[in-house]
């Protein structure tokens, strides 16, 4: 377009010109852009074409296209009646056998005109090896090269025994000669995290950090030490629970949504209930006493706790699972502490006995001495503790509560003079426990309630429970609740009410204390606390 007259000024562009003559100049980059793709593209697409006659007149029609390949999407559609091998159900008695085996791709490598292949299928693994030979075509190889890390496929094969072991897998003494092989998912080429990273050491300098971890949670999952813990973890509910029911316990679940916070007013989440406000329960507390006096003898419960505590530590959640006990007694407290110590003693032999290749399997990450603890149970008294600290320097008061750093102090003493990581603390000063927790009678300074403690760290706390409805007005008044809130639950002692005690324990801290763990985020599924509540 010809310019304007000499001597005569352009007429300045409007606004609305401006933005036209941007569009345009922007339109036609993407044009030229878009071209120069698809040219690109026809090319590649020429040159696969070429790559793909010179293949075939190398080496002729590809015989195996029909043992591998993008398996057709699953959707119910039909039962072919396959039989599926667990790789942890093989052993060497297989060998020669055929097997159909689905898991995921943990890595894959080719040599020459052999790719190996490891499956996994959670933590055992299967080394596959296909060579090329009558059945197994080189096209086939290339394929199974290419494979994306954790896409789930089926490998069917012959079972050979391995002539070496194969120290990558657990499976060492077996090793699978694949002829089929077919993708049911597959996963995207490049991963946010890499498994072999997330089972690496605490302290390789690749080690994932641990918001790395979490955000990726689902692929953190798969490493092989947390899916070992998870296991652990189940076991830790199983063992609760069967040793409970052999003593006459009952399985309760009491409610999550309450009228009033449980504890204390200061910690608990807030909630709009239709018209009115209620709480996330901060434990069953209340509702395992209200079964006592229903005369229903000895209850127990596994489930969500809530704790609005802005506590940014290695062992603190705002939401994790408890796992609590309550139960009358005929004379004493300690009647509760025996079936307590009883039923921690059968959870860590449980998992010592049955979970020991998933002890190994954490130990490899999270090098950490063996758990210990003696039988039956070390039992140390407040003052004996108070004065064990003092010997060791620490400037504490008689009714002071102990600090986190006391706390493991007091673990290590007790762990060099009494060669345990378990034991009670028993008889804690009454100011600074609930205000349910029955006074001790000989001394009421002091109370008939206790903390069990591993690798020196507190798992739970427990006492024996005020059923005297009169005694417990006076101790909620003490603590400046007001009667009227706590009114249903005072009521439920009002018909009478047998001696009971009893005590919570975090499931995840238990876990975590059992195998030396740094942090409770690695013994959470989806770890909730003030800084995260995703995924």
């Amino acid at each position: 377009m010809p310019g304007p007259p000499e001597g005569q000024e352009q007429k300045p562009l409007t606004p609305e010109e401006r933005e036209a003559k941007k569009a345009a100049k922007k339109a036609e980059k993407e044009r030229k852009k878009a071209e120069k793709a698809a040219k690109k593209a026809a090319r590649q697409k020429e040159i696969a074409a070429q790559q793909e006659a010179d293949r075939l007149a190398r080496e002729g029609p590809d015989f195996a296209k029909d043992r591998y390949g993008q398996k057709e999407r699953i959707q119910s559609q039909s039962r072919e009646g396959r039989k599926f091998t667990r790789i942890e159900d093989l052993s060497v008695d297989d060998a020669t056998s055929r097997v159909l085996v689905r898991g995921r791709v943990h890595t894959v490598r080719v040599t020459g005109k052999q790719a190996f292949l490891r499956i996994r299928q959670r933590t055992h693994s299967l080394q596959a090896i296909f060579a090329v030979n009558d059945v197994v075509s080189k096209a086939m190889v290339r394929f199974i090269g290419k494979l994306n890390p954790e896409s789930i496929i089926d490998v069917e094969g012959i079972l050979n025994k391995a002539p070496s072991p194969v120290e990558s897998c657990s499976m060492k003494d077996l090793e699978l000669a694949g002829d089929k092989l077919f993708v049911v998912c597959e996963a995207l080429p490049r991963l946010p995290l890499q498994i072999e990273d997330a089972t690496r050491a605490e302290d390789d300098t690749q080690y994932p950090n641990q918001d790395t971890r979490l955000d990726n949670r689902v692929l953190d999952l798969r490493a092989e030490p947390n899916q070992a813990i998870f296991k652990m973890q189940s076991g830790v509910c199983r063992l609760f629970r069967d040793f409970l029911l052999k003593e006459g316990f009952t399985e309760i679940h009491s409610p999550k949504i309450i009228g009033t916070a449980s504890e204390s007013g200061s910690s608990v989440f807030k909630l709009q209930y239709f018209k009115t406000q209620a709480f996330l329960a901060q434990s069953p507390q209340l509702y395992k006493q209200m079964c006592i006096a229903a005369d229903m003898g000895k209850v127990f419960e596994i489930g969500p706790v809530f704790r609005a505590e802005d506590s940014n530590t290695h062992r603190h959640l705002t939401e994790f699972t408890g796992l609590d006990m309550e139960m009358a007694f005929n004379e004493h407290y300690h009647e509760v502490l025996e079936v307590l110590d009883r039923l921690f003693i059968s959870i860590f032999r449980g998992l010592s006995e049955q979970f020991a290749e998933e002890v190994e399997m954490v130990n490899k990450q999270f090098p950490r001495e063996k758990f210990t603890w003696l039988e039956p149970t070390l039992r140390i008294e407040w003052p004996e503790a108070i004065s064990m600290l003092r010997e060791a320097g620490e400037e504490i008061g008689d009714f002071d509560d102990i600090s986190t750093p006391q706390e493991k102090l007091l673990g290590r003493l007790v762990k060099a003079k009494y060669g345990t990581d378990f034991y009670i603390l028993d008889k804690f000063p009454l100011c600074i426990r609930p205000f349910y927790t029955m006074p001790d009678p000989a001394n009421p300074a002091y109370s008939n309630s206790y903390d069990i403690m591993m690798r020196g760290e507190e798992i739970m706390s427990g006492a024996q429970r005020v059923h005297d409805p009169k005694l417990l007005e006076e101790r909620a008044l003490a603590h400046g609740l007001s009667l009227e809130e706590i009114g249903p639950y005072v009521d439920a002692f009002r018909y009478g009410c047998s001696p009971h005690g009893g005590g919570g324990v975090g499931l995840e801290r238990v876990v975590m204390l059992f195998l030396g763990l740094p942090n409770i985020r690695k013994t959470s599924l989806f770890p909730r606390d003030p800084k995260r509540f995703s995924p």
